[in-house]
């Protein structure tokens, strides 16, 4: 497979030729490194989030909307497929890289820089890891980064700042709703791995979630796109071979299955690493064994969706 950090740079650049089309905003900081505005001060849309979505899967997943319905209203659901879900899905679009820095900055990043450095535990069942001279980081944070961000990038990607690319995104704004909404089929295939199911065994996913209304509000936007997630995320998988754990992979299995994740944030004290990793999970999953049966696991909650997005 090509390096992935080589394929989303064209992504990036597809981004930048068309920032006024996408109302996204790039620049170059002193170090040369990149940054991309798709949600903070620039505007960005529902365009650009799908090519944001597209940049952390590294051009491995296939993404668009549709037009469906909740709580019998008219809503955009934001729809995912790929035939590389190990590598497309854990070893890119996850957000598992936490930023911090001296100056203040925090964020968390997702895409395939996360593949050159290859500390987590997903590169390790997955055997994959990349080697390239770019490194994209997909950064959820409230503030755009700034060169102290991207020379700890470089950093840990082992790669000279001018080849770091930072396109960055608040929670609320529009592109990170669609990016979130594009989580659903990740969720699944990552809560695979933790009851000990192979990734590499998962032969193709596919996700689809509501798009949460945005908001400047951060604190009621991490409820309402982890709702989205947790009580309208659908997924189906194919995979390889047949398992007793399939029932573990979605939210109905965990303990906190019907709770508003606003609550959920605020037992935690708003830290996302002490909130337990099963609640991340989506609402339903099919999943297709090959030459074996179908199981289909987990149900939507409408309601308490449409309550979390503010229906009247």
């Amino acid at each position: 497979m090509e390096s992935i950090n080589r394929t989303a740079i064209e992504l990036v650049d597809e981004a930048l030729d068309f920032a006024g089309e996408l109302d996204v905003v790039g620049y170059e900081l002193d170090n040369g490194a990149t940054v991309v505005d798709f949600g903070i001060d620039a505007a960005g849309g529902v365009e650009a989030g799908l090519l944001l979505a597209e940049i952390q899967t590294a051009g491995l997943a296939n993404l668009q909307t549709r037009m469906g319905k909740l709580a019998g209203a008219p809503r955009q659901y934001v729809e995912l497929s790929t035939d590389h879900p190990a590598v497309a899905l854990l070893c890119s679009q996850k957000a598992g890289w936490e930023i911090t820095t001296e100056g203040g900055f925090e964020g968390l990043g997702s895409g395939p820089a996360r593949a050159l450095v290859g500390r987590e535990t997903e590169f390790e069942r997955v055997g994959y890891y990349d080697s390239s001279e770019f490194a994209t980081l997909a950064i959820e944070s409230t503030a755009l980064p700034d060169e102290e961000v991207a020379e700890q990038v470089a950093d840990m990607a082992e790669v000279d700042t001018d080849g770091v690319f930072l396109p960055t995104f608040a929670t609320g704004s529009t592109a990170g709703s669609v990016t979130t909404a594009a989580r659903a089929a990740e969720l699944a295939v990552f809560r695979l791995l933790e009851v000990g199911y192979e990734p590499t065994d998962v032969l193709h996913a596919s996700g689809s979630a509501p798009l949460a209304p945005p908001t400047r509000d951060e604190t009621e936007a991490m409820g309402r796109t982890n709702d989205a997630l947790a009580y309208g995320g659908e997924v189906h998988l194919q995979v390889a071979r047949d398992d007793d754990r399939f029932d573990e992979i979605v939210s109905t299995a965990s303990e906190e299955y019907g709770t508003p994740f606003v609550d959920v944030f605020e037992d935690a004290d708003w830290d996302f690493y002490d909130v337990p990793e099963s609640v991340f999970a989506p609402a339903q999953v099919t999943v297709d064994v090959v030459d074996g049966p179908v199981y289909t696991v987990g149900e939507t909650d409408e309601e308490l969706l449409a309550e979390s997005f503010g229906y009247r």
